[in-house]
Order: C-alpha cells, then structure tokens, then sequence
C-alpha cells in the first residue's frame, strides 16, 4: 500500500504564494510512479492542475494554471512539490496529491490518493 500526506495548504491573498507537498511512503511506491495534483472547488467537479513524470520528470499543466505554478519532485524523498504564485480566487479549492503507475489527466488513472489540502486565496 502507499500513503501520500499533502501540507502546505493555508489561506493566502490574491496575488500570493503557497508551496504544496506532498510525501509518499510504503513498500510498493516506485519513484517511477508519475505523481500530481488534481482540485476541486465547491459545486465543480474534480479537475486536474498537473502532474510529473517518474524517471525522466516531464510535466504537464492546466491551461488555468500554467505560468503560475510549478511542479517538481525529489526522488530522494519521494516528495513531490507544487509552487503556486500569482494566486487568484478562483484557485480556491481542496488540491489533493495522486501517484499512479499510468496517470494522466484522468483521476482514474491514479492508484493513490492524498487526503487533501485545503488552499483559499481571499483579501
């Protein structure tokens, strides 16, 4: 089995910053694995931001999202990172980190699941 634990959620001003991480762990994780993150907003469905691949870590982005945020990951520590800058409103949502062998930007393609970080961006 493997577990994923998000932190770095919190409430921000539009225009701010936050940095998400998530930490994976159990005997069956691979780094190969590709890792990311989806969100969902009060009343909208789930929706993908982005997601990393494993050995060689090329990433992919939501047309919503991409310039403003930035994925990584650490193989080391099986960690994998969102930097969110220029935050809006409409960034408000519960994000929650994923790792799967296949991924993709379908949330049934991801085997594991974070339990979810909350991140508000309101003055």
């Amino acid at each position: 089995q493997v577990q994923l634990v998000e932190s770095g959620g919190g409430l921000v001003q539009p225009g701010g910053s936050l940095t998400l991480s998530c930490a994976a762990s159990g005997r069956t994780f691979s780094p190969t694995y590709r890792m990311g993150w989806f969100r969902q907003a009060p009343g909208k469905e789930r929706e993908i931001v982005s997601y990393i691949g494993g050995s060689i870590g090329g990433t992919v982005y939501a047309d919503s999202v991409r310039g403003r945020f930035t994925i990584s990951r650490d193989n080391a520590k099986n960690t994998v990172f969102l930097q969110m800058n220029s935050l809006q409103p409409e960034d408000t949502a519960v994000y929650y980190c994923v790792a799967g062998k296949v991924g993709g930007t379908n949330p049934r393609m991801y085997d594991y699941w974070g339990q979810g970080t909350q991140v508000t961006v309101s003055s």
